[in-house]
């Protein structure tokens, strides 16, 4: 409810006080909306979303998942053209440092909550808010989004093979969505401009966690109950344990590494049956094993992009360290759980 206020209260604002944010909208993200969240609903993800029209996309590098983003006529809109570079190239940096300079204004007229903007985080794209919510603070993570209704790229192209779990037309009608890109900062950049967007497909990720069947009545009132969500929340759980005894070790680990093997899980074994509700501990087993295994191999592939991997190869002690820690967990009956 906090957030919800809060955020309804900073898109009016924002709508109102710069003409060119006029049309954003905001959109829910994150594991509290796919209802995987585990543990207290404290951290919310919103992305404030900007329809954009006719962008050409050059890579940024050869993941597939980064672009440069620029028009292909000149926009109609003329306030786009100052968050162009000289190359005409769309400014990430410009455009979220915009948003960010309303919201810290825009906070202090929230008057019915205590609403802070965190420090920048380097490379988040992500303009952290801290609701105070006593004993406890909620904190929000706006994301600010490009739609655009145009066709993927062609990194996309071998990506999200559900055909045997969902179906080949649910692919289809995936695909024909629109494309997001978040304002993100390319690491690999050689020079570090902050004018690259990476692909979001959280709102299809979203959809497939929702409605997660082989068959259709999955999960529905009248159907049979899987436990693909019951995997997803303890592979998550079990995740941010390890990462609580071992900050240093597994920061570069996030949720989304252990989404996106899940994924792939659900691939692997895509009928209802082999999810049945009471086979948890088996297929939780599964999906653990088929993470360890991405991590020897130090080769986890983004789950709509197959180019990119998504575990970088200089980090393979990393790897290495969290797959002995999983081995361990799950050779011994999972003493973190019981800590």
């Amino acid at each position: 409810t906090l957030v919800n206020r809060a955020v309804s209260h900073l898109v009016q604002a924002i709508r109102g006080k710069d003409s060119f944010f006029s049309s954003i909208e905001p959109l829910n993200a994150g594991s509290y909306y796919e209802h995987v969240k585990i543990s207290e609903p404290n951290e919310f993800d919103i992305m404030l979303v900007m329809p954009v029209t006719r962008i050409q996309l050059d890579e940024s590098d050869d993941t597939g998942a980064y672009y440069y983003v620029s028009f292909k006529r000149s926009p109609k809109e003329k306030d786009w053209l100052k968050f162009l570079e000289e190359d005409g190239k769309l400014s990430a940096i410009k455009m979220l440092q915009a948003l960010r300079e309303i919201i810290k204004q825009e906070v202090k007229n929230i008057k019915d909550m205590e609403v802070t903007v965190a420090r920048k985080k380097a490379g988040s794209p992500a303009i952290t808010l801290q609701i105070k919510n006593p004993p406890s603070e909620i904190s929000l993570d706006i994301i600010l989004t490009l739609k655009a209704q145009q066709s993927w790229p062609p990194s996309t192209q071998g990506g999200l093979k559900i055909e045997q779990w969902l179906g080949t037309k649910k692919r289809q009608n995936f695909r024909f969505k629109p494309l997001y890109l978040v304002a993100k900062q390319n690491k690999r950049e050689k020079v570090l401009r902050g004018n690259t967007w990476r692909l979001s497909f959280s709102h299809i990720e979203k959809d497939m966690i929702k409605n997660h069947g082989n068959s259709r009545t999955c999960c529905e009132s009248n159907g049979l109950k899987c436990c693909r969500k019951g995997c997803l929340k303890l592979l998550k759980f079990l995740l941010e344990q390890l990462k609580m005894k071992h900050p240093k070790e597994l920061e570069k680990f996030c949720s989304y590494h252990v989404k996106t093997a899940f994924l792939h899980s659900c691939v692997t074994w895509p009928n209802d049956t082999d999810w049945h509700l009471g086979n948890l501990d088996h297929a939780f087993q599964q999906c653990l094993g088929l993470f360890v295994d991405c991590l020897q191999k130090s080769q986890l592939t983004h789950f709509f992009i197959p180019q990119y991997n998504l575990l970088s190869l200089e980090d393979k002690a990393r790897h290495h360290f969290l797959s002995r820690k999983l081995s361990h967990e799950l050779n011994n009956g999972f003493p973190v759980f019981h800590e």
